[in-house]
């Protein structure tokens, strides 16, 4: 199964079988990190070592559910509109993608949101002091950090009932954190504590699931060429990937899928949180 959360409110799950078993995997959130083709392609799927994947584009994932239900309908796939920071969603969204296509052996979550603000500052023409809004604070750590959690809790009470493979194993979870877990910059105070506090749960995380045969990893991205930073301007653009020591490029959202790809097939990949970043670490701003 594939499940796409974003916090758009558009959510997209497709499920897959493959031969001899159906393996299947899910996907959260509303960037593009698992992307092949031109950006202008819908969904273009690719079999990578007995697991289908979706790749998609940041704008594809949000295009209307009208232009994807065919394109689920081809490939007997499901949608499902599903808000992380909803138990009653969360809940709804794995009930109805199993119900379809069975119980989920891979999730993978990308769900996350993030907005810049000083945790105290002073207004440049008035003089006025404000602080970081706790309403703001608690909405970024809610969707990346809790609904993650929330994402990881269902998937893994579901896999707890599937029949072990090789080495005993019956599921894979992988989290995406972000380079900001370690290298938070200036406003970055929300978006850097609820990816950190994904970096922190890796092992706990990992350690409650061993004896049940269910690895966690956390993958923790740096500048990566999504269709949102596509549209920066290109002395912007430059300007930061030349700050990425080598190669001075953005990530290629491929080269997540082959790192994300590596966590699902190699067996004694557990408990880890590895940085893909091109060895940058983010200045203060």
């Amino acid at each position: 199964s594939l499940v796409v959360f974003t916090d758009f409110g558009d959510t997209i799950h497709v499920s897959v079988g493959t031969e001899p078993g159906p393996i299947h995997l899910s996907l959260t959130g509303p960037f593009a990190h698992l992307i092949e083709g031109p950006a202008e392609d819908n969904l273009v799927w690719r079999a990578a070592d007995g697991v289908r994947h979706l790749l998609g584009t940041d704008r594809t994932l949000r295009i209307t559910l009208q232009k994807n239900l065919p394109v689920a309908a081809e490939i007997g796939g499901v949608f499902c509109q599903v808000n992380v920071t909803s138990d009653e969603d969360v809940v709804a969204g794995f009930e109805k993608a199993r119900a379809a296509h069975g119980q989920e052996r891979i999730l993978v979550n990308c769900a996350g949101t993030g907005k810049s603000v000083k945790t105290a500052s002073r207004d440049r023409n008035t003089g006025e002091t404000k602080r970081f809004p706790m309403d703001l604070f608690n909405s970024i750590i809610q969707i990346n950090l809790v609904g993650t959690f929330r994402c990881i809790a269902n998937a893994a009470q579901g896999m707890l009932d599937l029949e072990p493979m090789e080495d005993g194993e019956r599921g894979v979870i992988i989290n995406t954190s972000s380079a900001a877990a370690e290298d938070g910059q200036i406003g970055q105070a929300a978006y850097a504590a609820s990816k950190g506090g994904v970096v922190s749960l890796t092992l706990p995380v990992a350690r409650d699931l061993m004896n049940d045969g269910i690895r966690v990893n956390t993958i923790l991205p740096g500048i990566f060429d999504t269709p949102l930073m596509s549209r920066a301007p290109d002395n912007v653009k430059e300007s930061l990937a030349q700050g990425v020591p080598f190669p001075k490029r953005f990530g290629a959202p491929q080269e997540f899928a082959q790192l994300a790809v590596c966590m699902v097939t190699n067996s004694y990949f557990n408990g880890e949180d590895v940085r893909l970043d091109g060895a940058i670490r983010m200045a203060p701003r």
